[in-house]
């Protein structure tokens, strides 16, 4: 089994500044993350003018500023892609990004980047998902705002479009920031896994860890979690991310409960062999029986430790005649 492959979703929590895109990407380097991941957008390409802020977005962002006029102060130009990738590069982690729009395919493209994220919001986006899937790499597909048919169309798309079937993984999501737990509804990602035949993870929005834990111990391959050097910072996605210190402790987590999960072969552990005849038990006199003695419910009881005959020959012991002498809690033989 591979390891899960942890992703720190920087995203635009670097507010348009390269030097806390960088600081972000050391966290990530810190906390154990696989790869850090950034968004690429030119927000005149994706938003009109009178597309309105989500809700929480309205909550943590200018009154007064239009969705088009929020984004374009958190665009990352060619230039700053490429110094982002060289030094993540540098730094030994995996940089990943998301397009938004064709032109920032492209961008990408051009860079050499080998993993594709579409995000949740350009699932039902015919030419963008054709566009993704031409280019025969490796796609994750987040699949926040959707329902199973419309899962099964944006895969059937990539595929038909050039992209190996077993080159996705799709992301089971929730796209509210942050998502309650009721809405969680993690038993959904298995539902994928089983109606598409595909490799599986979890992008999560939800406050704490606990949920992308779970999501491990059920089998999801890739984990994807916002990251902020400070939640209280201003900006549309701070509040709903964690900070460096909780994606360590969930990235610790994650690597146990893969070690806790095994190979599914059910046998006595290594670490537990040597408590085994001190915790079963035996079959011992439970007073003097004399050579001869018919052994009976009577003269024979069980008692630990387990080094001498099984109680699960109890039955074959019962009847029998003790071929020597036997004191109380010797064990039957």
């Amino acid at each position: 089994m591979r390891p899960v492959f942890i992703i720190a979703e920087a995203g635009v929590n670097h507010n348009g500044d390269i030097d806390l895109a960088k600081q972000l990407i050391d966290k990530a380097v810190e906390v154990g993350a696989d790869a850090v991941k950034f968004q690429t957008f030119k927000a005149i390409n994706f938003v009109s003018k009178n597309a309105k802020k989500a809700e929480y977005q309205s909550r943590l962002t200018l009154e007064n500023e239009s969705q088009l006029q929020m984004l374009s102060k958190l665009e990352l130009n060619l230039q700053a892609h490429q110094e982002l990738m060289s030094y993540c590069k540098m730094r030994k982690i995996l940089f990943l990004s998301t397009p938004f729009d064709h032109e920032s395919i492209e961008i990408l493209n051009k860079l050499g980047m080998e993993i594709y994220k579409i995000p949740s919001g350009e699932i039902t986006n015919l030419p963008y998902l054709r566009y993704v899937g031409s280019l025969q790499k490796q796609i994750i597909l987040s699949t926040g705002m959707s329902d199973l048919s419309e899962v099964k169309a944006a895969l059937n798309i990539l595929v038909s479009s050039g992209t190996k079937k077993n080159h996705i993984t799709i992301l089971h999501a929730n796209t509210e920031y942050p998502t309650p737990m009721r809405d969680v509804n993690l038993k959904a990602m298995l539902t994928i896994k089983y109606e598409c035949g595909v490799e599986i993870g979890y992008s999560d929005h939800t406050v704490g860890i606990e949920v992308d834990i779970a999501a491990v111990a059920m089998g999801a391959r890739i984990i994807e979690k916002h990251m902020t050097l400070d939640k209280t910072m201003p900006g549309p996605d701070h509040k709903a991310s964690i900070e460096p210190h909780e994606f360590k402790a969930m990235v610790e987590a994650i690597r146990n409960v893969e070690i806790a999960l095994g190979n599914g072969e059910k046998k006595p552990s290594k670490s537990e062999l040597k408590n085994i005849h001190i915790v079963r038990k035996s079959i011992v006199a439970k007073r003097t029986i004399n050579e001869g003695e018919v052994f009976t419910t009577d003269n024979v009881t069980i008692k630990r430790p387990g080094n001498g005959i099984s109680p699960m020959e109890w039955d074959k012991i019962i009847g029998t005649n003790a071929k020597r002498l036997f004191r109380e809690d010797d064990q039957i033989c």
